[in-house]
C-alpha cells in the first residue's frame, strides 16, 4: 500500500516535472529568479529526448510498483502515459527529436523575450 502510494506520487512528480520543462519559461517570465531551476530542468528534458534515454524517475516508479506487487512497464514515462493520450500511433525516436526541438525553441524564444524585457528596463532614456 505504501509503495503504491509512493509510486503514484512519483508519477505525479514526474508529470509536474515534464510540464515544468515544457512550460516553465512562462513561469520564469513572471518569476525570473526561477530561471536557475528551470534552465537545468529544460536542458535535462531536452537531453533525455534527444538521446532517446529513459528518465530515472521512470525506473524509480517501476521499482516502487514492483515492490507494491504491481506490474511495471518496459517503456518510458512518455511512451507509457502520455503517448496513448497524445500520439495513438506510438512514439518514434524522430518524434522524440521533434519534441526536444519544440522544447528548445519555445524556451529560447521565451528566454530571449525575458532578456530583451530585462534589458529595456535597465536602459532608461535620460
Amino acid at each position: 500500500m505504501v509503495y503504491r502510494f509512493i509510486a503514484d506520487l512519483t508519477l505525479l512528480v514526474h508529470l509536474a516535472f515534464i510540464v515544468f520543462v515544457v512550460a516553465g519559461a512562462v513561469v520564469v517570465l513572471r518569476y525570473p529568479r526561477l530561471a536557475w531551476l528551470h534552465l537545468p530542468a529544460a536542458t535535462w528534458g531536452a537531453y533525455i529526448e534527444i538521446a532517446g534515454r529513459v528518465c530515472p524517475l521512470t525506473y524509480l516508479e517501476n521499482h516502487l510498483r514492483l515492490a507494491a506487487g504491481q506490474q511495471g512497464y518496459a517503456d518510458s514515462f512518455i511512451e507509457h502515459y502520455l503517448v496513448p493520450l497524445i500520439y495513438p500511433a506510438g512514439l518514434t525516436h524522430d518524434l522524440q527529436l521533434w519534441l526536444a526541438a519544440i522544447v528548445i525553441v519555445v524556451n529560447v524564444l521565451l528566454y530571449g523575450y525575458l532578456l530583451l524585457r530585462r534589458r529595456k528596463t535597465r536602459i532608461k532614456p535620460p
